[in-house]
């Protein structure tokens, strides 16, 4: 395959998702291909969620709960010791901080990649509106050469009078030389 050919050109962008690099946009009959959007786009879902003041409500009503019923409920019925720190609690919230951390930077790289393919069908739009502009001035310019080699109205005028002119200076002449042909 040469160097320089477009698929070879196509398959070297980083600015493009893996589905669009390519050349062929994805299509949803790929196999794992809903899948994998299914996915990412449920982890944007709740990384979403996570960013929300509601999750925050929530989890601290869940660890207020948590300390409140293993401090001061039935002795034989608490599940994690306040004398421990709270054992399953911290090990919980560690299990949910590690899962937090990769959904959240998923959900940011994939609004990465489709913020790139949008700057990139701006900058497309961007250069057909410039070439459009730029053909536009071109054709009002050549409109206006256009007018100015046209006659202008006093210039048709001008014109017609001095073809009148001519034409009555002609009928004037033949109506003397009729007469002095008549007159003979």
């Amino acid at each position: 395959m040469a160097r320089n050919s477009p698929t070879r050109a196509s398959n070297t962008r980083l600015d493009a998702p893996k589905g669009l690099r390519s050349g062929v946009l994805p299509t949803r009959n790929r196999p794992g291909r809903a899948s994998r959007d299914r996915f990412g786009r449920s982890t944007e879902a709740i990384a979403r969620g996570m960013g929300t003041p509601w999750f925050l409500v929530i989890l601290t009503v869940f660890v207020l709960i948590w300390i409140g019923f293993n401090t001061y409920g039935p002795a034989d019925l608490r599940f994690d010791s306040a004398a421990i720190g709270f054992t399953a609690l911290t090990l919980i919230l560690s299990l949910q901080a590690s899962y937090a951390a990769p959904l959240i930077l998923l959900a940011q790289n994939r609004q990465d990649d489709r913020d790139r393919v949008q700057i990139e069908q701006d900058r497309q739009r961007a250069e057909r509106n410039l070439a459009d502009t730029e053909y536009l001035a071109r054709e009002v310019v050549a409109l206006r050469l256009a007018m100015q080699d046209m006659a202008s109205k006093d210039f048709i005028r001008a014109e017609l009078r001095a073809l009148l002119e001519e034409l009555t200076a002609d009928d004037a002449e033949q109506s003397t030389t009729g007469q002095a042909t008549a007159g003979a």
